[in-house]
């Protein structure tokens, strides 16, 4: 017996994809002679088996009017052969949707139901993303307070170092001194490359130099400067068409910190202090005061109680920290480890930053499927319109670089790619973070030449550079892993220094010093010339998407303008691109 629906295929599912509330599709099924009546199974809170109508060429068709509220809906088929055998037909196991498979333990395919009124900031569809870890991009020169416990580097050439603390923790306080001012000077290069979107990681202040140890978040980190330069930077950015976004660390904050004050640093009185505190409520303690909720286990990251009214109203009240920083020239926020946060204060925080600033960004850090994250025991959808705008595109970025190492062939990347089409609301896919490189894994060129030197003790990798013959390969592949990004859907990210051919192992090592003067200069021509060919297509930025892979080497992306609109509706003149990806 011949069974067949796609997901995929309009002519198995009308309209295509998530759908708005209320919508309804139409679910078709063909089989062959042998197959006598089909029943559609359909889950939206409640199940429902729906007899579906048998049509012409063996085909059978069932309507569906999908809830009245944003939900995940999930469906497949019975299928009953001419001697009265019924069959499960479902999805296939890795739930990427697409074409289904008789099995008895077959999954549903996935109907994502998003609130119609759900959008997204269209600069980031439209822009180009560009990623700083301030301490390392650009040394302004103005003298900042520096603390006894940290390690200044003399040169801006010198490798970051290793400063192991408590285990394998690496205590990440050796500074270079980029500051803000820094940043702001090389805004003209910025605006060149073709930027619209700088994404910093944290400016708070801290007590490393990556800072997601929050000290203070009403405080810029002295080694950066101040509050008026915050400002200034994002006023510069601002005249030459370039938002600034920050990162936002609300899951937990440092041990040293105004809040848990661990060291007596503050003249606060800290959580870890006296369970008098106001800030006591704000952590969660199994023995005071030394034992204690943190992130990942990692004592000097305390984790945050997130549903303690006292913390919602600091970070997400009308003078609270999100809209704080909003007001003071943030596009909006970049969600550290989103999928750590609860869906309430997700849900929270959307409503603080919209109420500040509509235009304004919610992305969030998640790593999986950002449509059906398993989290916490419970499935977390984070694309219906009430918390992200958009997600970090990690599943994008790992698929792509296992095509290009060999792990995996295009039609295997062509899958993923596909299923975030099916599965993600188009507002949301066309605000996807598309990334090579970025502060949480070795650099791109590496990564991409397959030699991060993960088998070396991490104390040793910093010293190692890449064989011309392994850099030049991966130099390559990171031009058309690049290629890639800007012909798909999203917002294209450059983390910094990637364009001017950065290499280095995994943290701390991939946070090297910007090289200025020492630039790869025909990649960064390269990688210019791709940023803008992207910001000058509106074809490339909201175009119609097709994926095809004529072989197991090639990728082809299809972006077409039809009809005079683009798929958000919006006239444009009619254009198509075609980009093939090699590896």
């Amino acid at each position: 017996m011949h069974v067949f629906h796609h997901s995929q295929s309009p002519l198995c599912r009308m309209p295509q994809g998530a759908a708005p509330c209320l919508t309804q599709i139409t679910l078709r099924l063909q089989g062959d002679e042998d197959v006598r009546s089909a029943l559609l199974r359909f889950y939206d809170g409640s199940e429902k088996w729906l007899p579906m109508e048998k049509e012409e060429d063996h085909w059978f068709s069932a309507q569906v009017t999908l809830p009245k509220i944003p939900i995940l809906c999930w469906y497949d088929f019975r299928v009953e052969d001419q001697d009265g055998n019924i069959f499960t037909y479902g999805a296939p196991h890795d739930g990427m949707g697409g074409e289904g498979h008789i099995s008895p333990d077959a999954r549903a395919w996935q109907v994502t139901v998003y609130d119609p009124q759900y959008d997204t900031p269209h600069w980031m569809r439209d822009g180009i993303m560009y990623q700083i870890f301030p301490d390392r991009f650009y040394k302004s020169g103005i003298s900042h307070p520096r603390r006894e416990e940290c390690f200044y580097h003399e040169s801006w050439d010198e490798d970051p170092i290793l400063m192991p603390e408590g285990g394998d923790d690496n205590c990440a306080r050796d500074f270079f001194e980029g500051d803000l001012k820094g940043i702001e000077e090389k805004l003209e290069y910025l605006a060149d490359l073709g930027v619209t979107v700088l994404y910093l990681n944290p400016i708070f202040q801290a007590r490393s130099n990556h800072r997601y140890d929050t000290a203070d978040y009403m405080q810029i980190d002295s080694h950066l400067g101040n509050q008026a330069d915050y400002v200034s930077l994002c006023e510069k950015a601002k005249a030459l068409g370039i938002r600034v976004m920050l990162d936002g660390v609300f899951s937990h904050t440092g041990e040293d910190s105004i809040y848990f004050n661990r060291y007596g640093r503050y003249p606060s009185v800290g959580a870890c202090q006296s369970t008098q505190s106001p800030y006591y409520p704000w952590y969660r303690f199994t023995s005071f005061p030394d034992q204690y909720e943190c992130w990942w286990g990692f004592h000097t990251l305390p984790a945050m109680n997130k549903e303690y009214p006292g913390y919602v109203e600091f970070a997400l009240g009308e003078k609270g920290v999100v809209r704080h920083w909003i007001k003071e020239g943030s596009a909006g926020w970049r969600l550290d480890v989103a999928d750590e946060l609860t869906m309430n204060f997700l849900r929270k925080l959307r409503r603080a930053v919209k109420a500040q600033d509509e235009d304004a960004i919610v992305l969030g850090e998640v790593w999986e499927d950002a449509s059906h994250k398993e989290a916490y025991g419970e499935m977390r959808c984070y694309c219906q319109g009430d918390t992200l705008d958009s997600v970090m595109n990690y599943p994008l970025r790992e698929a792509a670089l296992n095509f290009f190492n060999g792990r995996c062939n295009a039609a295997a990347l062509k899958r993923l790619i596909d299923s975030q089409k099916e599965n993600y609301p188009k507002v949301f896919h066309y605000a996807l973070m598309n990334l090579a490189g970025s502060h949480d894994r070795p650099r791109a060129i590496n990564e991409l030449c397959d030699c991060t030197w993960e088998e070396l003790p991490p104390k040793d990798r910093g010293a190692m550079r890449l064989p011309k013959e392994k850099y030049d390969l991966g130099l390559g592949r990171y031009i058309e892993m690049m290629r890639l990004l800007c012909a798909l859907p999203g917002i294209p990210c450059v983390y910094y220094g990637d364009e001017a051919g950065m290499q280095g192992g995994s943290d701390p090592y991939c946070r090297g010093t910007f090289p200025w003067g020492r630039e790869n200069k025909e990649l960064q021509r390269t990688i210019k010339d791709m940023l803008w060919q992207r910001r000058n297509s509106k074809a490339l930025q909201t175009g119609d998407l097709t994926v095809l892979a004529p072989d197991e080497d090639t990728l082809v992306i299809i972006r077409e303008i039809k009809g005079g609109k683009d798929v958000f509706g919006n006239p444009a003149t009619d254009e198509r691109v075609e980009i093939t990806i090699k590896r």
